[in-house]
Parts: C-alpha cells; structure tokens; sequence
C-alpha cells in the first residue's frame, strides 16, 4: 500500500485507477494525513464481515433492554 498526495491523486487519476484495478490499494492523503483509500472493487462480503451482519440483523430483531416499558405505535405518536 502506497501513499500519495490529493494533488498527485487528482492529476494521474487514471494511473491510480488502473493500479487499484489491478489490486493495489493508494493512500490518498491532504496535507501528510490520510483521508481516503483507492483499492479494488470487491462484490463479495469477507466471511467475518457477513457474521457481524448477521449479529447485527438479529440484535435488531431482538432489541436491547433499556429497563422501560414496551409502548405501542400509537403511543409513542400521542401528543
């Protein structure tokens, strides 16, 4: 993983491109700090990212107890 400049990025962009397409990943940084990475594209998710999609689906579903009472629809819009 390499590290370039916004102006440097901006002014060979389709150099950049091209090095991410062919699986690099760039560094893009403003004034010494990172602020945006350029890599491949990848369509499938990681095995570990789709499980804490997974977790995050279900803890939705169940909810988190807060200690309050459970109220309805038409409740919580009451004025």
């Amino acid at each position: 993983m390499r590290s370039i400049s916004a102006r440097e990025a901006n002014q060979s962009f389709s150099r950049v491109l091209s090095e991410a397409e062919n699986g690099d990943t760039v560094v893009i940084t403003r004034r010494g700090r990172p602020v945006a990475v350029i890599g491949p594209y990848s369509a499938r998710l990681s095995q570990e990212r789709e499980q804490a999609i997974e977790r995050l689906v279900e803890l939705m579903r169940v909810g988190l107890p807060l200690g309050g009472r459970r109220f309805s629809r038409d409740e919580m819009h009451e004025r």
